[in-house]
């Protein structure tokens, strides 16, 4: 069964709330994902019975039984995007449809049941409806929203969970990079790769994370912001970094990135991307590309500038390419107009402040 169609949200309103003036304390410099709204969803599933009880409720910790299939077999998927306040007041979410369609293609990669899309969105209206005062007005605040589903039947036995658990929780965040977008450098590690063909590097679940926390360190001890991996079998094409996609801006003004063979996370961000260059009547190209042709192209002018793009960061420009025993900087140092003017453009579609050529901004109120 699917189940989930025609819910019903039960709406349990948190009986104490944050006060107007610690909320506003702790709007004035939220960070990212550290802090959180009064509520959460949280949704239901049986086998047999489909999609069950949904509600918004105060947040609080999840009661655990510790033979919850999760904790044994990693049955999870998540997602991330956000909310914006508007220049006449509204609230709105970027491209959510996307993001629905996202979660169902991970559930079903991960054995899990998929949740309707109409369902996923009604959710996410009803937490941005109800935690409305916690979302930031500054410039470059939003209120952060992450869907998630996870396994909770209680059982030891290696087969798909006949039970799930549903929940969305709200953070309000400011930039991701503390001090402005500014030129990241890269680690590209020679001995871990993020995924396999026909492993779950398309699908967007926990695991792809946690086996990436050791390259992540081995990209910091070696003074570098973020890791870059390779493909998992000829060791030698850029796949994507830790949490985002990558893009490549040539000397013509052309797009190329790494295509979507299964091993990489088909972002939303990089969909946009793709979708605006192509707009503005740039080609952009998705092939695969290698470390040494990204090296050459820097040292000869070819690739001028480099890119990595995500919900969180949105567009983040490549600065500095390490690897072991060898280094370069991109072309532009990382400062490229192409860059700048796709964030931008981004940006200001997101937030209400352009043209909406694409239907991707979905108005809450």
């Amino acid at each position: 069964m699917s189940g989930g169609d025609n819910l019903e949200f039960e709406i349990r309103p948190n009986p104490a709330p944050v006060g107007d003036a610690e909320r506003a304390a702790l709007l004035a410099n939220p960070g990212f994902g550290r802090i959180f709204t009064d509520h959460m969803v949280t949704i239901r599933y049986a086998d047999g019975k489909g999609w069950y009880e949904p509600r918004v409720e105060a947040r609080a910790p999840i009661p655990m039984d510790p033979a919850s299939a999760v904790l044994h077999y990693a049955q999870e998927i998540f997602e991330g995007l956000k909310a914006y306040t508007l220049p006449d007041g509204g609230v709105a979410m970027f491209r959510p449809d996307a993001n629905a369609a996202r979660f169902a293609q991970s559930a079903q990669r991960m054995a899990m049941p998929q949740l309707p899309v109409e369902t996923f969105l009604r959710s996410l209206h009803e937490i941005i409806r109800i935690d409305r005062s916690w979302l930031p007005t500054s410039d470059e605040g939003s209120l952060y929203l992450r869907p998630f589903a996870y396994a909770s039947e209680v059982f030891l036995g290696v087969r798909p969970s006949m039970e799930y658990l549903y929940l969305v929780i709200a953070s309000p965040v400011g930039p991701y990079f503390s001090g402005g977008v500014k030129p990241v450098s890269v680690w590209v590690t020679p001995d871990y790769t993020r995924a396999a063909p026909g492993g779950t590097g398309a699908a967007k679940c926990g695991g792809n994370y946690a086996a990436g926390l050791s390259a992540q360190a081995e990209a910091i001890e070696n003074g570098c912001d973020q890791v870059v991996y390779l493909d998992a079998v000829e060791r030698k094409y850029i796949d994507e970094l830790g949490g985002m996609n990558v893009f490549f801006v040539l000397d013509d003004g052309s797009l190329v990135t790494p295509p979507l063979t299964g091993t990489i996370l088909p972002g939303i961000t990089r969909d946009s991307v793709i979708k605006l260059a192509e707009r503005a009547g740039r080609k952009v190209e998705e092939r695969p590309v290698s470390l040494a042709e990204w090296q050459e192209g820097a040292m000869t002018g070819r690739i001028r500038e480099a890119f990595a793009c995500g919900t969180a960061a949105v567009i983040t420009p490549i600065g500095q390419v390490k690897s072991a025993g060898d280094e370069f900087l991109v072309a532009d140092g990382g400062t490229g107009e192409v860059t700048a003017d796709l964030r931008k453009q981004l940006v200001d579609i997101q937030r209400g402040r352009a043209e909406d050529p694409f239907g991707w901004v979905h108005r809450v109120s």
